[in-house]
């Protein structure tokens, strides 16, 4: 019996609508729907890694980040990356994701 897809893998797979700002033939980023920040965008890795410590590749580790950093460079200048890791580390959708935050005036304390 197969797992069912992700939240992430049906995005991935066009089922779910959602707005993509950046794909290539390894990643898909796109927009939060509930965001904490002005910006809040989601990298999320097309090869389902549960959580983040499950990536033991480090290629793939980097290219993850460098790929994060690359779209929160086209979204604003100053940002903040974010990974939850596991339920009691607050992550919620169990697909490997990195968070991109930024767009705050005054600095993320401002945004409420």
């Amino acid at each position: 019996m197969t797992p069912s897809p992700t939240l992430f893998e049906r995005i991935i797979a066009r089922e779910i609508p959602s707005d993509i700002v950046y794909e290539d033939d390894r990643y898909v980023a796109i927009r939060d729907i509930a965001p904490k920040a002005p910006i809040h965008l989601l990298v999320i890795p097309k090869q389902v890694s549960a959580r983040l410590d499950e990536i033991t590749d480090a290629e793939e580790m980097g290219r993850l980040w460098l790929t994060a950093v690359k779209v929160a460079r086209q979204h604003a200048e100053d940002y903040r990356l974010l990974v939850n890791s596991g339920e009691k580390g607050g992550q919620v959708v169990f697909h490997t994701h990195i968070h991109i935050l930024a767009g705050w005036e005054h600095g993320p304390e401002s945004y409420t």
